[in-house]
């Protein structure tokens, strides 16, 4: 008897789990006014695309059938058609090809032609020029030392000279100025440093531990100290899908990549979120704005008011401890400090 009570109680929990999940699940709505086809342009973006569809675009995972006859199924390109249909009475999104031409020289880069989830131009610079090292990598890094005939600063074209070991064979690796620490707000732990892209570089020889540079490219002044690192490739990528974050990953917006103090709709923003958490590339939050803290005006003691719907980020560069996130929608003031949340 004491089992059977064990298990049903084991029973109701989880009964009484998925339904609170449920509970706080949105509700899949095609948006009104919906199309039910749409042929896709160049300049489109799959958040754009689901948002034609759905009021919450995020929801594509739920709606999106893939065709398992059609190669890379999930990539959508120019000139295909998304259309709306009804599978057991729930709505689905189909795909026909549109008639692509490819030598091939294009088909291996097909993956650059599909459409992208968010405005490459708006996170372009911070796919490529923004990066976050840990303490240990940043430490190892080999450094400026010096410039040819001892400039102080370097530009396109001149000679530095690194000491250190090498993390990389590549010919090709880039120099980063670092700048500020992340802390995460609520537990104090370090997450990484924040680093710039300065310049691409060309090693030219080594000799002992020291390294000689071309500097190919600058975007501000070079100087000593700036860390030498290979490329991170493996992080950049565009072609992701919207989806809801995972459960129980509530986090905090700490920083924004512009430097602003009020943040919008395309606004880049540093989350204290990451690989650990199970973040990956195209994870969807709602931003919540911290309640104001202020006096009751009667009893003079110290409240917060409630938090507030401010808006909708999409991850979309994943670290261990950190991401980037772009804000995909504003409702209201979003500041450094504001919490996410599973939408």
């Amino acid at each position: 008897m004491k089992q059977l009570l064990i298990g049903l109680l084991a029973a109701a929990c989880i009964l009484t789990g998925n339904a609170q999940a449920q509970r706080n699940e949105a509700p899949l709505q095609l948006r009104e006014g919906h199309p039910t086809e749409y042929t896709v342009v160049r300049g489109d973006t799959l958040w754009g695309i689901s948002g034609r569809f759905l009021d919450q675009p995020w929801q594509w995972p739920e709606i999106w059938g893939v065709n398992p006859q059609i190669q890379n199924p999930h990539l959508i390109y120019p000139g295909d058609t998304v259309y709306l249909t009804w599978v057991d009475g729930r709505p689905r999104l189909g795909l026909t090809p549109g008639v692509r031409k490819l030598s091939p020289q294009i088909r291996e880069s097909a993956l650059d032609q599909a459409v992208p989830a968010i405005p490459l131009k708006d996170i372009v610079s911070f796919l490529n020029d923004n990066r976050v090292a840990d303490d240990d990598v940043l430490s190892s890094a080999p450094y400026i030392v010096a410039g040819d005939n001892r400039r102080i600063v370097s530009g396109a074209g001149d000679r530095v000279y690194l000491r250190g070991e090498l993390l990389s064979d590549d010919a090709q690796q880039i120099l980063y100025r670092p700048s500020k620490e992340y802390i995460d707000p609520v537990t104090g732990e370090f997450l990484g440093y924040e680093l710039f892209k300065v310049a691409d570089a060309r090693i030219t020889g080594t000799e002992n531990d020291i390294t000689t540079l071309r500097l190919l490219g600058t975007t501000e002044e070079v100087r000593a100290g700036f860390r030498l690192l290979p490329s991170e490739t493996t992080r950049v990528q565009s072609v992701f899908y919207p989806k809801p974050a995972p459960y129980d990953t509530d986090g905090l917006i700490i920083d924004v990549l512009q430097g602003v103090s009020y943040i919008g709709q395309f606004d880049a923003v540093v989350v204290n979120l990451g690989e650990r958490d199970g973040l990956e590339s195209g994870h969807v939050f709602s931003i919540r704005r911290k309640g104001e803290v202020l006096n009751d005006p009667v009893t003079n003691e110290v409240i917060q008011l409630p938090s507030e719907r401010a808006g909708i980020l999409m991850i979309f560069k994943v670290y261990d401890k950190v991401s980037y996130g772009l804000v995909m929608r504003a409702t209201n003031t979003i500041s450094i400090g504001d919490e996410i949340t599973r939408p």
